[in-house]
Parts: structure tokens; C-alpha cells; sequence
């Protein structure tokens, strides 16, 4: 049986921009990826995958959920910075954005992008 990955995402694949941060991510993942370090999946075929933490499909439509090795729930922006842990030649941004002083500031821009793009999800019917 193959380890847990490090990271493990769920991510809206029916809303078009997030499919392509993800697929963009992937390709610049693809040794991570392929080592089983860092996951990827689709909350769409997996709905249940998140409800231990009381997490749903609606939940992931609105921001990105991941779960780190250890088993704890990252969300928002804490997510994506641990993607960026992962990501060669990103964990600068990781460092920067995720730093103590910075990390509200990420977070608060992070929640107002995925509102505005959760929002335009649900005008154009992206479910």
C-alpha cells in the first residue's frame, strides 16, 4: 500500500479557474506528484472525503482544503501555502506569504479573491 502523501488538495475542478491553478500547479509538481508527496483530487467525485472535519462539497467550492501528513485540516490561504511548500521554486513565496507577521495579510487577501471567484462561479453555473 503507498504511503499518505504529504499534502493531499481538494479542488473544484468544474470552476475553470481553479481546474487551471491546479493543472498549472500539477505540471510544476509532476516529481512530487509522481513520488506521492502531493495529492490532488476532485471534491466533486469524492463529497465525502472532508466531512470528518465537517467540510462539504459547497466548502471546497468556496476555498481550497487540504490535509498535511500529520492529518490536520489546512483551508484558505494555509493551504495554498503548503502547496507552495512543495512547489520547486516556491517556497520563498511559502516563506514570505506564510511568515508571522504576513500571514493575516495572505489570508485576508486570499478569503477576498475566493469570494469574488466563488461568486462568479455561481453566476456562470460552475457546479
Amino acid at each position: 500500500m503507498p504511503a499518505r502523501p504529504h499534502l493531499t488538495v481538494w479542488y473544484n475542478t468544474k470552476c475553470p479557474v481553479c481546474n487551471a491553478g491546479i493543472d498549472w500547479q500539477t505540471n510544476r509538481l509532476v516529481q512530487a506528484a509522481r513520488a506521492g508527496v502531493i495529492a490532488f483530487r476532485d471534491i466533486n467525485l469524492e463529497p465525502e472525503a472532508l466531512a470528518r472535519f465537517g467540510a462539504d462539497v459547497e466548502a471546497v467550492r468556496r476555498r481550497l482544503h487540504g490535509i498535511d501528513a500529520g492529518g490536520r485540516l489546512l483551508v484558505d490561504a494555509d493551504c495554498a501555502i503548503a502547496i507552495w511548500r512543495h512547489t520547486p521554486g516556491d517556497a520563498w513565496l511559502a516563506t514570505l506569504l506564510g511568515n508571522r507577521l504576513i500571514r493575516p495579510c495572505t489570508r485576508l487577501a486570499y478569503d477576498h479573491f475566493a469570494d469574488i471567484l466563488y461568486a462568479w462561479n455561481r453566476r456562470k453555473g460552475h457546479w
